[in-house]
């Protein structure tokens, strides 16, 4: 093995590491330290491929909301399906991953909007980022769906797609309080089940 594909691997296993300690402590509750542990690195090495802890936390940021991008067009890719179809079988899943963690975490954006969004520009810029590759590609979702007439066509793509992320990332906070899925279902129910029929 490479150095270059060594380093790269170490990478990745910061990157998820971060997300797993950002996700159950916050920004402020992690330290570097455990990260480092964790992984096996020295602490000394940490800014051989990341500059501070803030650059760290936005790069962890990317690294989170790429394996839902990637799951959405999965869904989306699936033969013989509708767009509207895999929609809701994209949303379903993640009310069953939800379930399945028992409604810890919610959602690692959602989480550091709240903590750091006005206090890191970095990170502000990086959850701006994140939310809008990922309502881009919702948008792209819905766009189909309304080619296919399942959704209503007198709102664009991008309006609808705001107002679901909007609504689900209320709805995962909700889901903290409650303890339950329920949120999460009536979210999906009210808008992709409801408003956004024709």
């Amino acid at each position: 093995m490479s150095r270059h594909t060594n380093k790269l691997q170490t990478r990745e296993k910061l990157l998820d590491q971060g997300v797993a300690l950002l996700m159950e402590q916050g920004y402020h509750g992690s330290g570097l330290q455990g990260i480092l542990q964790s992984v096996g690195v020295p602490k000394g090495s940490f800014y051989y491929y990341f500059s501070s802890k803030e650059a760290f936390s936005a790069e962890v940021i990317q690294h989170y909301i790429k394996p839902f991008i990637e799951a959405l067009d999965a869904y989306q890719q699936r033969p013989g399906i509708t767009a509207l179809k895999a929609l809701d079988a994209y949303f379903q899943w993640q009310i069953d991953e939800t379930r399945r963690r028992e409604f810890s975490g919610g959602c690692l954006l959602g989480n550091l909007m709240g903590e750091v969004g006005e206090t890191s520009e970095i990170c502000r810029v990086a959850l701006r980022g994140a939310v809008h590759r990922y309502r881009d590609k919702l948008a792209e979702a819905i766009a189909r769906a309304q080619q296919e007439g399942d959704l209503r066509g007198d709102l664009s793509a991008e309006t609808m797609a705001d107002l679901l992320v909007n609504a689900w990332q209320g709805a995962l906070l909700r889901m903290k309080i409650e303890l339950s899925v329920e949120p999460l279902q009536t979210c999906c129910k009210s808008l992709l089940g409801g408003y956004f029929r024709p």
